[in-house]
């Protein structure tokens, strides 16, 4: 998917990109493929590529959940990593207060960087781990929104991302292809932490057969207190 094409398949969705917005893509990718020669932060590199799977991948949630995403929300991203999806989401919907959560200095190196290039506001960088994050009482129930895109099973990531989560807010997990066993696998975990699941859409990348399930969950009641646990509990002893 090449800019033009990437361009063209967002006016389908009803998101004609400005000449900024367009600009803002070109310097995302061409600042990721320099700076990813000095810092892995990814693999995919060829510009048709980090179109189609970073930049278009991040944004599909607006596809299909658009309606969550108003005009000055909040937004927490989980292990970001290299911005996504939160920073295309933010590109397409400038409003957006967004909180990028990541462990790594060198990941929020380049992220404060990009941020600078892009000329976004509203942007704050937190370096800790999930688990960290969620009970300190600065972000705790603190977000409209908390997204998370290939940070780990939803058994894991539920218990990384749903304390964030304020009561009535969503939690957006991007995942890849046929997520129902890993879903199976988290009720217990997402009902325990407050979650409830609203909906898990299927849906396949443009010109290619790449398989990408989208999840979105309700946050109906507090999480209790003594979650999450201590960093790197979830993931040794998940919630079952």
């Amino acid at each position: 998917m090449n800019p033009e094409k990437f361009i063209l398949e967002l006016s389908k969705h009803n998101f004609q990109l400005t000449d900024k917005q367009k600009e803002q893509f070109k310097l995302y990718f061409n600042f990721l493929i320099e700076f990813n020669q000095h810092v892995n932060l990814t693999r995919i590199t060829a510009e048709d590529e980090v179109y189609l799977k970073h930049f278009y991948d991040s944004i599909t949630p607006l596809f299909v959940f658009g309606t969550i995403f108003k005009d000055g929300a909040s937004l927490c991203d989980v292990g970001a990593g290299a911005g996504f999806p939160s920073i295309p989401l933010k590109i397409l919907k400038p409003t957006l207060r967004v909180t990028i959560v990541d462990s790594l200095a060198k990941r929020l190196t380049f992220l404060k960087e990009l941020i600078a290039k892009l000329g976004l506001d509203n942007v704050e960088l937190v370096h800790g781990r999930a688990e960290d994050v969620g009970q300190n009482k600065l972000y705790r129930e603190k977000f409209d929104i908390v997204t998370a895109r290939a940070v780990a099973r939803m058994s894991v990531l539920s218990e990384y991302c749903l304390p964030l989560v304020k009561q009535g807010g969503y939690f957006v997990a991007l995942k890849g292809p046929k997520a129902q066993a890993e879903l199976d696998d988290g009720s217990k975990a997402i009902t325990t932490l407050g979650g409830k699941l609203i909906k898990a859409e299927e849906l396949t990348l443009p010109e290619s057969e790449e398989e990408r399930t989208l999840v979105l969950m309700q946050k109906i009641k507090p999480t209790p207190k003594k979650y999450p646990r201590q960093a790197g509990t979830p993931r040794r002893k998940p919630i079952h």
